[in-house]
């Protein structure tokens, strides 16, 4: 068996997402299980390097995994031989410049979206890796989650018949910061560095339908700020200046009709976080994170409407579980392994740039429909 090393520069490893899933639960975990196995036998192992804004901050976190490398020069970094792979998860308005620069220096590219601020930044983008010839991936890891991936069987079977309707609520209560520390850091909810909920979520809601069901062709949406006043990290206020909830419908080839309800300003009221439920001729689904629940047509009840009568019926209980039928892994990591085997042996990989590209073509035409009050309408987005 031959060992296949690859080095990764980890850029964004000191904040949350970047340390948690793609560090620990990741590259780490990826390391621990021997590497990624390909079909020869050989196997992929990632070798981290971590980068970043603190020396303090990565040392310990270097010396706490017994991670050997690390810097705070990314210029550096990237001068380096032995580093193939540039991974950032980075504040977004960070990210594009880091980006080009990896891309510059011959690097293959992974990331966290969005990829860039705009559409245009974004398709620049794709289009430096492609002419450069660079491999490339953006993190899509909804779709690798246990519950879209049950979902997904659904689809592949046949389950729902002719799909109608696709419904996703997504979201919970961020505290504000004054009386209990916020979840979110406060940057989410400054437009002025990239945030709000639009730029946060729209890009995840574009490639589930993209993936799950077919291109998103027009959106009407209408972004909101419910809580305009909120406390930062040192606990000062200041304006929130980005959305924090929005509405949409989204226009799905087909005639597939998709509503999500994206909100930093909700309390949960359903089984996950996020659940999506499909409608189809021959039966529905409800998915979350890890479960999914369906209801065919032939056991669907008779509901009639009766506002003077109390109900009796036990709705939910009527829906049965999918089963798992095998072993999942984290999401973040099933998507890592699929790109460091897309690097090593070019395997398809469908999440690239370009596929960010569309996701953030998704979340300005949000913004433009929420401030004009009108559908908007995608075109195709290619490179010249």
């Amino acid at each position: 068996m031959g060992i296949q090393l690859l080095g990764v520069a980890m850029n964004g490893v000191t904040g949350r997402m970047g340390y948690r899933q793609h560090l620990t639960r990741s590259v780490l975990a990826i390391r621990e299980a021997g590497g990624v196995p390909l079909p020869d036998g050989d196997r992929i192992i990632p070798e981290p390097i971590l980068v970043g804004r603190s020396e303090t901050k990565l040392r310990d976190i270097a010396r706490q995994h017994g991670i050997e490398r690390w810097s705070t020069d990314l210029d550096t970094v990237l001068s380096d031989d032995t580093v193939q792979i540039y991974f950032d998860a980075q504040i977004t308005s960070a990210r594009e410049d880091a980006v080009r620069a990896a891309i510059s220096a011959g690097k293959h590219v992974y990331t966290e979206k969005p990829v860039a601020a705009t559409l245009d930044a974004a398709l620049e983008l794709a289009k430096l890796a492609r002419d450069a010839g660079v491999r490339n991936g953006v993190v899509q890891d909804k779709v690798f989650l246990p519950g879209l991936l049950k979902l997904r069987r659904l689809v592949d079977s046949g389950f729902f018949g002719r799909i109608l309707s696709i419904r996703g609520e997504f979201g919970y209560w961020v505290f504000e910061g004054d009386w209990q520390q916020a979840q979110r850091p406060s940057w989410n909810y400054r437009a002025e560095d990239g945030g709000g909920i639009v730029l946060d979520m729209f890009p995840h809601w574009h490639y589930v339908l993209e993936h799950l069901f077919g291109p998103v062709r027009a959106v009407t949406a209408r972004a909101v700020t419910h809580v305009p006043r909120r406390w930062d990290e040192r606990g000062r206020p200041y304006a929130a200046t980005a959305d924090d909830a929005a509405y949409a419908i989204f226009e799905l080839d087909g005639g597939v009709i998709a509503q999500i309800n994206s909100s930093w300003s909700v309390r949960v009221d359903r089984e996950e976080l996020v659940e999506f439920q499909v409608d189809g001729t021959e039966g529905s689904a409800v998915a979350g994170l890890t479960g999914c629940r369906i209801q065919h047509r032939a056991l669907t009840p008779r509901a009639v409407w009766d506002p003077d009568t109390a109900t009796s019926d036990d709705h939910r209980g009527r829906w049965q579980q999918v089963p798992d039928n095998g072993e999942f892994i984290n999401g973040f990591r099933a998507q890592w392994e699929r790109f460091l085997r897309h690097v090593h042996t070019g395997e398809p990989f469908p999440h690239d740039l370009l596929s960010g590209a569309r996701g953030l073509q998704l979340a300005e035409a949000a913004l433009q429909s929420s401030r004009s009050g009108r559908r908007v309408e995608l075109e195709e987005v290619e490179l010249a």
